[in-house]
Protein backbone atom coordinates (compact mmCIF):
# COMPACT_ATOMS: atom_id res chain seq x y z
CA UNK A 1 0.00 0.00 0.00
CA UNK A 2 1.54 3.75 -0.70
CA UNK A 3 -0.07 6.78 0.68
CA UNK A 4 -1.00 9.94 -1.14
CA UNK A 5 0.84 13.13 -1.58
CA UNK A 6 -0.96 16.06 -0.22
CA UNK A 7 -0.31 19.61 -1.52
CA UNK A 8 -0.24 22.87 -0.26
CA UNK A 9 0.46 26.12 -1.72
CA UNK A 10 1.95 29.80 0.17
CA UNK A 11 2.13 32.89 -1.38
CA UNK A 12 5.41 34.27 -0.44
CA UNK A 13 4.79 37.97 1.13
CA UNK A 14 7.07 40.55 2.46
CA UNK A 15 6.54 39.18 5.87
CA UNK A 16 7.65 36.07 4.97
CA UNK A 17 11.34 37.73 3.81
CA UNK A 18 14.47 37.68 5.58
CA UNK A 19 17.46 40.53 5.74
CA UNK A 20 18.68 38.97 2.24
CA UNK A 21 15.28 39.42 0.72
CA UNK A 22 14.32 35.85 0.20
CA UNK A 23 12.28 33.55 1.98
CA UNK A 24 13.23 33.13 5.64
CA UNK A 25 13.92 29.70 6.80
CA UNK A 26 11.78 29.72 10.03
CA UNK A 27 8.82 30.64 8.09
CA UNK A 28 9.73 28.00 5.47
CA UNK A 29 10.32 25.74 8.24
CA UNK A 30 6.66 26.52 9.82
CA UNK A 31 5.09 25.21 6.45
CA UNK A 32 7.49 22.59 6.13
CA UNK A 33 6.74 21.00 9.64
CA UNK A 34 2.55 21.50 8.83
CA UNK A 35 2.96 19.57 5.56
CA UNK A 36 4.53 17.07 7.08
CA UNK A 37 1.91 16.73 9.85
CA UNK A 38 -0.71 16.67 7.50
CA UNK A 39 0.74 13.78 5.48
CA UNK A 40 0.79 12.26 8.97
CA UNK A 41 -2.35 12.66 10.10
CA UNK A 42 -4.63 12.29 7.42
CA UNK A 43 -3.91 8.88 8.03
CA UNK A 44 -4.34 8.37 11.66
CA UNK A 45 -6.17 10.49 14.43
CA UNK A 46 -4.25 14.18 14.13
CA UNK A 47 -4.22 14.34 18.11
CA UNK A 48 -1.96 11.78 17.97
CA UNK A 49 0.79 12.88 16.08
CA UNK A 50 3.58 15.06 17.57
CA UNK A 51 6.62 15.82 15.80
CA UNK A 52 9.94 14.04 16.85
CA UNK A 53 12.50 15.29 14.43
CA UNK A 54 13.08 17.63 11.17
CA UNK A 55 16.20 15.48 9.82
CA UNK A 56 16.66 18.12 7.22
CA UNK A 57 15.47 20.92 5.36
CA UNK A 58 18.12 21.27 2.58
CA UNK A 59 17.68 24.36 0.40
CA UNK A 60 18.97 24.23 -2.91
CA UNK A 61 17.94 27.59 -4.30
CA UNK A 62 16.55 30.77 -2.94
CA UNK A 63 12.99 31.44 -2.79
CA UNK A 64 11.89 35.16 -3.69
CA UNK A 65 8.82 37.66 -3.00
CA UNK A 66 5.67 36.79 -5.28
CA UNK A 67 6.67 33.37 -5.85
CA UNK A 68 4.24 31.03 -5.36
CA UNK A 69 5.58 27.66 -3.37
CA UNK A 70 3.80 24.45 -3.54
CA UNK A 71 4.98 21.97 -0.88
CA UNK A 72 4.25 18.28 -1.80
CA UNK A 73 4.52 15.66 1.37
CA UNK A 74 4.10 11.98 1.64
CA UNK A 75 4.55 8.93 3.80
CA UNK A 76 7.75 7.45 3.36
CA UNK A 77 8.44 5.39 6.32
CA UNK A 78 6.77 4.11 8.79
CA UNK A 79 7.04 2.29 12.16
CA UNK A 80 5.37 0.47 15.04
CA UNK A 81 5.00 4.19 16.34
CA UNK A 82 6.74 6.64 13.66
CA UNK A 83 5.49 7.66 11.07
CA UNK A 84 8.52 9.42 8.43
CA UNK A 85 7.25 11.96 6.21
CA UNK A 86 9.41 13.63 2.73
CA UNK A 87 8.71 16.99 2.57
CA UNK A 88 9.15 18.67 -1.11
CA UNK A 89 9.05 22.27 -1.70
CA UNK A 90 8.28 23.08 -5.28
CA UNK A 91 8.88 26.38 -7.14
CA UNK A 92 7.58 26.51 -10.34
CA UNK A 93 9.28 22.98 -11.56
CA UNK A 94 12.20 23.04 -9.74
CA UNK A 95 12.49 21.38 -6.10
CA UNK A 96 13.93 23.99 -4.01
CA UNK A 97 13.68 22.67 -0.52
CA UNK A 98 14.10 18.76 0.72
CA UNK A 99 13.56 16.94 3.88
CA UNK A 100 12.25 14.48 5.88
CA UNK A 101 10.06 14.83 9.29
CA UNK A 102 9.79 11.97 11.93
CA UNK A 103 6.34 12.12 13.80
CA UNK A 104 5.37 9.65 16.56
CA UNK A 105 1.81 8.21 17.23
CA UNK A 106 1.25 8.39 20.63
CA UNK A 107 -1.58 8.29 22.78
CA UNK A 108 -3.70 10.81 25.27
CA UNK A 109 -0.76 11.00 28.03
CA UNK A 110 2.29 11.24 24.88
CA UNK A 111 3.31 7.59 25.14
CA UNK A 112 4.26 5.76 21.85
CA UNK A 113 1.17 4.11 20.51
CA UNK A 114 1.07 1.56 17.44
CA UNK A 115 -0.80 3.58 14.58
CA UNK A 116 -1.79 0.66 12.83
CA UNK A 117 -0.31 1.51 9.81
CA UNK A 118 1.51 -0.23 6.89
CA UNK A 119 3.79 0.79 3.95
CA UNK A 120 5.24 -1.55 1.80
CA UNK A 121 6.80 0.31 -1.47
CA UNK A 122 6.31 -1.50 -4.83
CA UNK A 123 8.07 1.30 -7.27
CA UNK A 124 11.19 1.45 -7.52
CA UNK A 125 10.89 4.92 -6.85
CA UNK A 126 8.73 4.06 -3.49
CA UNK A 127 11.77 1.50 -2.86
CA UNK A 128 14.57 4.13 -3.23
CA UNK A 129 12.54 6.50 -0.94
CA UNK A 130 11.91 3.42 1.89
CA UNK A 131 15.76 2.78 1.55
CA UNK A 132 16.59 7.14 2.23
CA UNK A 133 14.15 7.20 4.78
CA UNK A 134 15.61 3.99 6.66
CA UNK A 135 19.05 5.70 7.08
CA UNK A 136 17.25 8.54 9.55
CA UNK A 137 16.35 5.82 11.79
Amino acid sequence: MSFPVYTCMHLVKGEDLNHHGTLYAGRTAEWFVEAGFIAAASQTAPENIVCLKIHGMTFTRAIKKGELVCFKSRIARVGRTRIVTLIEVWVEEHVAVRGFITFIHVDADGNPQPHGLTLTPETDEEKALDAEAAKLE
